[in-house]
């Protein structure tokens, strides 16, 4: 019980799926209808309805661990991701980070403010939230070396640590 915790790497590694680019599926939906691929971002709106839970995700480039990057101007547009099964919306509030393995199963025309906009549709197979700083345990943040003046300030605070010998 005690490595469990020790376990998770803070990785997110996607079931079986291919490396299509957002811009390709976005360019033509239904060329790639039932194929598998990984897409992340950040949740624009969580909304229950007929046929499962729909997030409205803003489409943002992911990093080698399949994070999604936080600089919103690297988007390439926003997508649906459709949970068959219940998720409560208020579980993946505005503004939360995920990765989203489905299917593709085409486009979908809702309006974005006083237009229509053509969403990529998909089918979760797989969600990853990924937690917020606040929500990372202290031990995983960064230390911060960087606000402790002076050459001999580090993890043992001068004066109570000179050296690796004893201090009498």
């Amino acid at each position: 019980m005690v490595f469990a915790g020790c376990a998770s790497t803070g990785e997110y590694t996607a079931p079986a799926s291919s490396s299509i680019p957002f811009v390709e599926v976005g360019r033509s939906p239904d060329t790639f209808k039932g194929q598998t691929v990984t897409f992340g971002g950040k949740v624009l709106t969580a909304k229950r309805s007929a046929e499962g839970t729909r997030l409205e995700i803003l489409q943002l480039p992911l990093d080698s661990s399949l994070k999604p990057t936080h600089d919103l101007r690297k988007s390439q547009g926003r997508f649906l991701a459709i949970k068959k099964e219940f998720l409560d919306p208020a579980t993946i509030p505005a503004g939360t980070f995920v990765t989203v393995t489905g299917e593709v199963t085409g486009a979908a025309m809702l309006p974005l403010d006083e237009t229509e906009y053509r969403y990529i549709t998909l089918t979760i197979a797989a969600l990853h939230v990924w937690p917020t700083e606040e929500e990372r345990p202290a031990r995983l943040r960064p230390y911060p070396y960087y606000i402790m003046p002076g050459p001999y300030w580090g993890p043992y605070w001068y004066p109570y640590w000179w050296g690796p010998w004893p201090y009498w």
